[in-house]
């Protein structure tokens, strides 16, 4: 099945789009998926202008969450139908859409709620296919986190890699998977990615700037300990159980205005500095105890040097830092091809959560299903569902390896 998986994470900066060919051998109970690319788009300006003014802490109305349900399809299916025309020769068979998080709503440590944007039916008619949203909400209802969903991806991915492997996301949200040697899989947000980075850069330079460009601002700073140890110390996010999911509900522009209270106003090198380390810190902090020996890293923050280095450094060299590339999915696209991935699933009647690491009751369906042009025929329900994801190259693909 060919199959393009959008993602538009926390940072709401783009919509992305990866497309794969993907197939369960009965063999060998392995899906095998060949990337086909990925293609990029950012909101128009005035959508992300919309979607920044609607989150929370801000107010909004029910007009303006259906006036971006909308606008957010529309985007999504432009960029699916591209995907489709410039990866796919016309030919994709399924999209699968995460949506827009707009909302995760938690209290006292279990998940409610969570809404995802963008109208599915919007992507159907752009691009004729079937489309598959709203994976979240099942898993939720099954009283799980509904996130990181990705995680059973990861697990497809690492599993019988020796030692204690871990896969980490860095969007506006971290999250990791680990395998703990001996014991079952374990994932959870670490807390805030680049969320307060890229808010502290837009306070100080007035929306001029949306992020700390390849992390010089922070490069040029010096860490403040004591900020740091505030910012750690006075957020009972990072020591409640796991798993524990979050998003900018809490990590958001006036959070960080609250905390920086009481400290003397300092330089924005040294603020951003400080941010980075909070995030290397805390993703650290997660991958310390269970021993982790191996961590691939996908996501924006990968384009931070500065940020990387500091997770280097907090690993101290216990842990081997790499790319998600060396598992065959490059850092930018490896969320959207792990949508793919879970939308095929669905496609084919399988769970597409990891209960362990999400909390879920159990294994579950994910997402509801929006028919495309043509008469909806789902292929048949394999006896098994994968243990193991392996990605080919096109070449050895076409070659039969």
């Amino acid at each position: 099945m060919r199959v393009i998986g959008l993602m538009s994470g926390t940072s709401y900066d783009a919509v992305d789009a990866a497309a794969a060919d993907l197939e369960l051998r009965s063999d060998d109970g392995t899906l095998h998926l060949v990337p086909l690319g990925m293609v990029s788009e950012p909101y128009p300006a005035d959508v992300r202008e919309a979607l920044a003014a609607a989150l929370p802490p801000a107010a909004t109305t029910l007009a303006e969450v259906c006036r971006l349900d909308t606008l957010i399809g529309q985007a999504f299916a432009a960029v699916a139908a591209r995907a489709d025309r410039e990866l796919c020769a016309g030919r994709a068979e399924l999209v699968a859409s995460h949506g827009q998080t707009v909302y995760h709503w938690t209290e006292d440590g279990r998940v409610r709620g969570t809404l995802q944007l963008g109208e599915p039916a919007w992507i159907a008619e752009r691009t004729g296919c079937p489309v598959v949203s709203g994976f979240r909400p099942r898993d939720v209802a099954a009283g799980g986190q509904g996130a990181p969903l990705v995680s059973l991806v990861d697990l497809m991915l690492l599993r019988g890699r020796p030692g204690v492997p871990a896969a980490l996301n860095i969007g506006g949200i971290a999250n990791v998977t680990v395998l703990p040697a001996g014991a079952g899989p374990v994932a959870f947000d670490t807390g805030p990615g680049n969320a307060l980075i890229d808010a502290a850069v837009r306070e100080l330079t007035a929306g001029r700037l949306a992020y700390d460009a390849d992390g010089l601002l922070a490069a040029a700073g010096r860490v403040h300990e004591g900020l740091l140890q505030e910012l750690l110390s006075a957020e009972p996010y990072y020591r409640m159980p796991v798993p524990r999911t979050t998003g900018k509900e809490l990590f958001h522009a006036d959070y960080l205005r609250a905390r920086l209270a009481g400290f003397a106003e300092l330089r924005p090198q040294d603020l951003l500095a400080t941010l980075t380390r909070l995030t290397a810190r805390t993703v650290a902090d997660a991958l310390r105890p269970p021993g982790t020996t191996e961590v691939f890293v996908s996501g924006g923050g990968v384009r931070n040097p500065t940020l990387m280095a500091m997770l280097r450094d907090e690993l101290a060299g216990r842990t081997a830092v790499r790319g998600s590339q060396e598992l065959g999915l490059p850092a930018e696209a490896k969320e959207a091809y792990a949508f793919a991935v879970l939308g095929y699933l669905t496609a084919h009647g399988l769970p597409g959560n990891a209960p362990g690491c999400t909390g879920a009751a159990g294994p579950r369906v994910l997402g509801s299903l929006t028919p495309g042009n043509r008469p909806l025929r789902l292929p048949e329900r394999p006896v098994r569902p994968p243990h193991a994801l392996a990605v080919r190259g096109r070449e050895a693909a076409e070659a039969g390896g």
